[in-house]
């Protein structure tokens, strides 16, 4: 195999792996279980490196009961999201915002590891 043929392998892998991530559904079947999943997505406000679903800080029980009420007035996820960030901060979830930056900081490291794997297969064949 070439360089060049191993580069396109490593690169079609690549979109594949983070393709199907993407594309992925995640979609809990009932309301009780969105919001246990909605609940492990959110920071305690007053708490260090805990979700709300693991706490039982004040802060947190109030952020569960509006993230129930929410779920069941059927506001969708990011609506949750949303009015619980403007509440709390930016840093209240646990999981980074799609698109714009942040997708280049989670697919630049996967495109410099392919770069690297190319690399070091070349220098191997050599």
């Amino acid at each position: 195999m070439t360089l060049l043929s191993s580069f396109r392998f490593w690169c079609l892998a690549l979109v594949l792996v983070v393709g199907s991530v993407i594309v992925t559904p995640s979609a809990p079947s009932t309301w009780q279980t969105r919001v246990a999943h909605l609940e492990t997505l959110v920071k305690c406000p007053s708490c260090d490196n805990l979700s709300v679903a693991q706490s039982t800080a004040a802060s947190s029980l109030a952020v569960r009961a509006q993230i129930t009420a929410m779920v069941r007035a059927g506001d969708s996820d990011t609506q949750v999201f949303t009015a619980i960030e403007r509440a709390y901060g930016p840093t209240v979830l646990l999981t980074p915002p799609d698109g714009g930056l942040t997708t280049v900081l989670w697919v630049a490291p996967l495109a410099l590891l392919v770069v690297a794997l190319a690399i070091v297969a070349r220098l191997r064949r050599r």
